[in-house]
């Protein structure tokens, strides 16, 4: 999906702790990926809200802007498929691994400003869509059993490649 998974970029990489990735992890099911998928959408457009308000650069403003306006309207096509399919989304210790990574990240960037927090933005912006990258390409897509989802899931994954080479740029530009 075309979610930003910033503040993600740790907890995706399935729930953080080492004896949970030593044992064989379930795979998730639809209802669980959509979740995830629906829960990393909202944080990229929660940080992309935040940097709008702390930001005066216009390149990471306008950056921002996009990812609000693009994970929103992923979001909007998730619940619109979701109700489609009768699937009520499921929480998970990774969709609450994500929520509780973006409370810490959001709390950390509020106490910057200026080029300090445009600069940190975007450096979550590039961890974030790395992460969710991954996760799409070895968990997310190929678990998801339902077609729609798979494909919702398939098309995100070229949106996350632009908006990480667009985080990647900006980068370089302020550094």
């Amino acid at each position: 999906m075309y979610m930003k998974f910033g503040a993600l970029a740790a907890a995706m990489l399935l729930v953080g702790s080492a004896p949970v990735l030593a044992q064989p992890a379930a795979a998730p099911t639809d209802a669980q990926i959509a979740h995830i998928a629906y829960t990393a959408g909202q944080i990229d457009v929660d940080a992309g809200k935040q940097a709008l308000q702390k930001s005066h650069n216009t390149d990471v403003r306008a950056f921002a802007q996009t990812m609000v306006r693009d994970h929103t309207a992923v979001n909007d096509k998730a619940l619109a498929l979701v109700k489609k399919l009768k699937v009520t989304p499921q929480d998970n210790p990774t969709s609450q691994a994500l929520a509780k990574q973006a409370k810490a990240t959001h709390a950390r960037l509020a106490a910057l400003n200026g080029s300090a927090f445009d600069k940190a933005y975007l450096k979550n912006e590039v961890a974030f869509h790395q992460t969710v990258i991954g996760a799409l390409d070895k968990t997310l897509i190929p678990d998801a059993r339902n077609a729609e989802l798979k494909a919702l899931l398939t098309s995100g994954r070229s949106l996350f490649g632009e908006h990480l080479k667009h985080a990647e740029t900006l980068a370089q530009k302020l550094r």
